[in-house]
C-alpha cells in the first residue's frame, strides 16, 4: 500500500483513491478517476474538488476546461524509465496554469522525487521501500546544477536554468 508524501512527511489519512474495477471509494473518500470517466462525470454536474489520474498516453490538455475544479490531478509513472508524467506535471503547470495538487503515483523512486518536485508534483504515492527508509529520514538527494528552468523556484541563482529564464524575460 502506498503511502503519501509532502515536502511537509507523511500524510495520514488520506481522502483519495485510485479507483478501478476492484477498488472503489468509499464513504469519506474521493474517488480519483481515469481520463476517460472524470470527462464523463466532470460533464453531468458543475462541482469542484475533482481528481483525475493521467496515465502516460493521455493527453493532459483535455483538463483545460476543468482546470479550475480539479483538487487533485495524478500523474501515472508506471515504470522508473517512462518519463510523459514529468511533460504532463510540467504542461499542467505552465501552460494550464494548475495550481492544485499534483501527486506522482507508481513507480516512484528516491532519485527521482527532486526532479519531480522541480516540474511541480507536489506530493508523492510511494511503495518503494527505500525510497520510504529515506524520506521518513528526510534524505531527499540533491541536484546542484540544471539547465531548464522549472515550476519551483531556482535554489542557485546562477544556475544555467535561472539563466535562460532572466533571458526570456528581456
Amino acid at each position: 500500500m502506498a503511502r503519501i508524501w509532502k515536502e511537509t512527511g507523511f500524510v495520514e489519512n488520506d481522502p483519495y483513491v485510485i479507483e478501478s474495477e476492484e477498488v472503489k471509494a468509499g464513504e469519506g473518500q474521493i474517488a480519483v478517476l481515469d481520463l476517460e470517466a472524470f470527462l464523463a462525470a466532470a460533464d453531468e454536474t458543475n462541482e469542484g474538488g475533482l481528481a483525475v489520474l493521467i496515465k502516460p498516453a493521455d493527453d493532459a490538455t483535455a483538463l483545460k476546461p476543468y482546470i479550475d475544479r480539479l483538487a487533485l490531478v495524478a500523474v501515472a509513472f508506471p515504470a522508473f524509465n517512462d518519463g510523459r508524467a514529468f511533460s504532463h506535471a510540467s504542461l499542467l503547470r505552465s501552460r494550464l496554469g494548475y495550481q492544485g495538487e499534483l501527486r506522482a503515483v507508481g513507480d516512484v523512486l528516491i532519485d527521482q522525487v527532486p526532479l519531480m518536485l522541480r516540474c511541480g508534483i507536489d506530493s508523492f504515492a510511494v511503495t518503494n521501500e527505500t525510497a520510504l527508509k529515506r524520506l521518513s529520514e528526510k534524505r531527499l538527494p540533491a541536484i546542484r546544477e540544471y539547465y531548464q528552468p522549472a515550476a519551483t523556484a531556482a535554489t542557485n541563482p546562477g544556475s544555467y536554468g535561472w539563466r535562460r529564464l532572466a533571458k526570456a524575460a528581456v
